[in-house]
């Protein structure tokens, strides 16, 4: 029996090899050069950026793409380039943040949910409340209750992942529990405990990391639709849906202000994409 059980176990391993060779693959490494570029920039924004953020040149207000301005300046003379970097930070802080503590909190809930009726039925018309609203509307909300900044982004994001990871988890814990070789574990006396973590969460930990990557890149849309719409960031701090707010603001004037911040969220969501995707296909070739 034990030699059975630790047969079936060893599968665990090669899922952790599968998801790291989806990433060695041609859309996977390009996606992850992708982020990888933007997040070192944003890291590395203090030794990068040529001005501070919110430094004002006399004299050089809505100045277009040049060797000393990249990305141009804005109304009030601040360089675009510098902003844009420290605005980085803010989707940094979505992403690696917010996502992940909506998707822990999403797939406890889950787990949870799959081990109990009565809770399922609770948690299931919970979800359905939370996705009754649209993410803008849960913003407007809050946003009404507890003003905007970085805190209320990031709880809109939490909040908008917890029923979706919640319901993903809870449909792979049931599929997977189902699967014959767990059902051959069982019979062969092995534990619920033992099988939930041996065979269930390893197997649940695929369709979770694809659903990731693809939040992290809704995360990055939702902070620059709040941000447009002046539910995110107070100025003078800027994040990257702020600056294409103020870009569009003054597209008249400098229409290349846009381009900068706008060819970065484009960047990052690719790559976000593109890591999602290569994982997915790794997936579903298995």
């Amino acid at each position: 029996m034990t030699m059975s059980l630790e047969k079936s176990a060893d599968g665990t391993g090669a899922d952790r090899d599968d998801r790291w060779t989806a990433l060695r693959s041609g859309r996977g490494l390009i996606g992850a050069a992708l982020v990888g570029a933007v997040v070192l920039a944003g890291l590395l924004a203090p030794w990068l950026a040529p001005f501070a953020p919110d430094e004002q040149i006399r004299g050089a207000t809505l100045l277009g793409p040049s060797s000393d301005h990249w990305f141009g300046t804005d109304s009030v003379g601040r360089d675009v380039f510098s902003r844009t970097l420290y605005g980085i930070r803010i989707d940094l802080l979505v992403i690696f943040v917010a996502v992940p503590v909506g998707a822990v909190i999403g797939s406890f809930l889950g787990l949870a949910a799959s081990r109990a009726a009565w809770l399922d039925t609770v948690l299931q018309r919970s979800f359905d409340l939370i996705l009754a609203f649209p993410t803008i509307v849960l913003a407007i909300a809050l946003t009404m209750v507890i003003g905007p900044g970085i805190v209320t982004i990031s709880v809109v994001i939490v909040l908008a992942e917890i029923p979706v990871f919640g319901r993903l988890m809870r449909t792979s814990v049931l599929t997977v529990r189902e699967l014959p070789y767990v059902e051959s574990a069982r019979t062969l006396g092995a534990g619920e405990g033992w099988i939930l973590r041996r065979h269930v969460l390893p197997n649940c930990l695929e369709p979770l990391t694809v659903q990731l990557a693809l939040a992290m890149s809704v995360g990055v849309f939702v902070e620059g639709a709040m941000s447009f719409l002046g539910l995110g960031v107070i100025p003078p701090m800027p994040s990257l849906g702020s600056l294409i707010k103020e870009g569009t603001q003054n597209a008249y004037h400098s229409p290349f202000f846009v381009f900068g911040p706008l060819l970065v969220v484009v960047v990052l969501v690719l790559g976000l994409l593109l890591i999602s995707q290569a994982l997915a296909a790794r997936s579903r070739r298995r």
